[in-house]
């Protein structure tokens, strides 16, 4: 029997969201109505419906990538980091986009559920490990200066916080995965040429070390490292104190022999052709593995290590987990390139199963904020038999560094006002839900984030801020302001995010399904795509541009709409024309 409409929100939110953002949801909101026989209300899945996550693939995750500084504060005693460790201590004031700001582990314990109903399954975290607390003027929030690989940050808690926040992840049936670092550790080893007798200067601080080349340093220059007495027992294991595991060239410019060898932004560059370096990072992280038994790892600044540490560490890591009873552990590396042939060669030649999409990411900017042709997209996905296997793609919209979608959307100029940048950040958030790939959402893009740049200014705190560059924004569909609490379920990108994971966990042809392009256009506009999977043929219609196109695709069968961001026609066949999809908007089709 046929049954009521129902849309992917509940009608009396559909309708309330509606009375406050008309103009919104006419470009692009995660309900449609359309004809009683074409749409039945999806059930809400969470992950504790899904597969246990010690067994779930991969390709069937929702992720969600958060910097614990800047989320939850549960625990204010450990807000200046160690009571024991100087070097680990202080760096607290929550009014500096550069300082820590209090958020820890016990806080992002205490949002599991508004995370939960988000329908997120995996939950990837900034670098935990102990960090040297500041260095220059700032200091290690984030996580990327590891002085200690065995101890979690005081800032963030301790071991048994983090072992905690994993048990309870776990009971809900939900991963967590840990970024870590093989490049460098913090900046302990100077030198005098460029840091001065005591080593006091750091690299970032402005104090320039210029790179020496290997074929300067075969014809006899190096820099004379020098470690203060102070310093010299800081990094644990031991070995990573004795400079001769480090490449001591000076600073990277990112570009040539000096983007594998060089300090990476002072910070001490390891010497990753060494043996004893290999099996130093292998035996720190399998360590690792045994003791927190995370899903995985996001493995960081992976393009600046050469390619063979990569063959001997992903297997060794593999094979480790699996002797631990983590049969499906999982790494993805970031490459930081729009290159689809330097970002694969990382998952064939350097035995990564999977790398973040920045191709896919560069190729939303291309449609979406410089407004080409979805030919772009077309182009893209057509090199997606280079890797491994796209279906584990990391998909992403902005990130920590380069800044949110939202942020990119008017970095250059005022190009849109609030309703079609949310649109926008809609429909490039659907399409790393439906293009092949696994959605990554950033931490507080759910809640309208925009931010100021990349680095710091895309780093904003969700529990209420102090930081008064972050508090002027004006968030997307939120009246509200990074100064207040901004845990909102009802936020309307919240509710709609959390709609595309209902209908990404509802169909498996949408994860796991074969790729085609179908459709694109050398101007912004209708680009489509089918996922295949089995007996089921899915197709999937996205309009970049912000006004109505036609649909005039070469269909060889029946689509019937499943859902929709806006009004779009109920039935899809090369019978059928005169038929139209809204300014950014998409569409969803199974055949039948």
């Amino acid at each position: 029997m046929k049954k009521t409409i129902k849309n992917n929100l509940a009608l009396p939110l559909l309708s309330f969201i509606i009375s406050i953002f008309p103009s919104y949801f006419a470009l692009a909101f995660a309900a449609v109505m359309v004809p009683a026989e074409t749409v039945t209300a999806p059930k809400k899945i969470l992950a504790k419906d899904l597969v246990h996550y010690s067994t779930r693939d991969i390709k069937d995750d929702v992720f969600y990538f958060v910097l614990p500084d800047r989320f939850s504060n549960g625990d204010t005693s450990n807000d200046e980091g160690s009571n024991t460790k100087v070097i680990s201590q202080g760096g607290f004031d929550p009014s500096n986009k550069m300082a820590f700001h209090g958020g820890d582990l016990p806080g992002l314990t205490a949002k599991l559920p508004y995370l939960e109903n988000l329908g997120v399954t995996a939950i990837w975290l900034t670098p935990i490990l102990r960090n040297q607390a500041v260095q220059g003027d700032i200091t290690g929030y984030h996580g990327y200066w590891v002085l200690d690989f065995t101890e979690i940050d005081p800032h963030l808690g301790s071991n048994a916080d983090l072992k905690s926040f994993i048990r309870q992840a776990h009971q809900k049936n939900i991963k967590v995965f840990f970024d870590i670092i093989t490049n460098h550790t913090a900046d302990v080893v100077k030198y005098k040429e460029c840091h001065g007798e005591d080593g006091s200067g750091w690299s970032e601080s402005g104090e320039a070390c210029p790179y020496i080349s290997l074929a300067e340093i075969a014809k006899g220059k190096t820099y004379t490292t020098i470690v203060p007495k102070k310093n010299q027992q800081l990094k644990t294991p031991a070995w990573l104190n004795d400079p001769k595991h480090y490449h001591n060239q000076g600073d990277s410019t990112f570009q040539g022999e000096n983007s594998l060898n060089g300090d990476f932004f002072g910070l001490d560059d390891l010497n990753t052709e060494s043996p004893e370096v290999v099996n130093g990072m292998i035996d720190i992280y399998q360590n690792i593995i045994s003791e927190f038994k995370p899903d995985g790892f996001r493995i960081d600044t992976v393009k600046h290590v050469n390619i063979e540490f990569w063959q001997q560490f992903i297997p060794a890591l593999e094979q480790h987990a699996k002797q631990q009873g983590i049969a499906n552990f999982f790494m993805f590396g970031e490459v930081y390139s729009g290159d689809p042939k330097e970002l694969s060669s990382f998952t064939t030649k350097g035995k990564l199963p999977s790398v973040l999409d920045f191709g896919l990411q560069s190729a939303l900017y291309q449609t979406l904020i410089e407004q080409k042709g979805t030919n772009k997209l077309a182009e893209l996905f057509a090199q997606d038999s280079l890797y491994k296997n796209a279906n584990e793609l990391l998909n992403f919209t902005g990130n920590h560094d380069m800044g949110r979608f939202a942020y990119l959307l008017n970095a250059k100029e005022k190009q849109f006002n609030e309703q079609e940048t949310s649109a926008r950040v809609a429909l490039a958030t659907a399409i790393t839900f439906f293009a092949r790939g696994v959605p990554v959402i950033y931490y507080g893009d759910e809640q309208g984030f925009v931010g100021d740049g990349g680095n710091h200014d895309s780093r904003q705190d969700m529990m209420p801020s102090k930081v008064a560059s972050y508090n002027n924004d004006k968030l997307l569909l939120n009246h509200k302001t990074t100064a207040d609490e901004n845990f909102d379920q009802q936020h309307p990108l919240y509710q709609l995010f959390a709609s595309f994971a209902q209908i990404f966990h509802q169909h498996p042809a949408l994860r796991h399904g074969q790729q085609q392009t179908i459709y694109s256009s050398e101007q912004a506009g209708i680009f489509a795509l089918s996922r295949s999977l089995a007996d089921q043929q899915y197709l999937v219609v996205f309009n970049t541009s912000a006004h109505e196109k036609p649909l005039s695709l070469p269909l060889h069968a029946n689509y019937h709409l499943l859902h929709s961001s806006h009004q779009a026609p109920a039935l899809l066949s090369s019978k059928v024309t005169h038929q139209a999809l809204a300014g950014l908007s998409f569409a969803i089709y199974q055949q039948r």
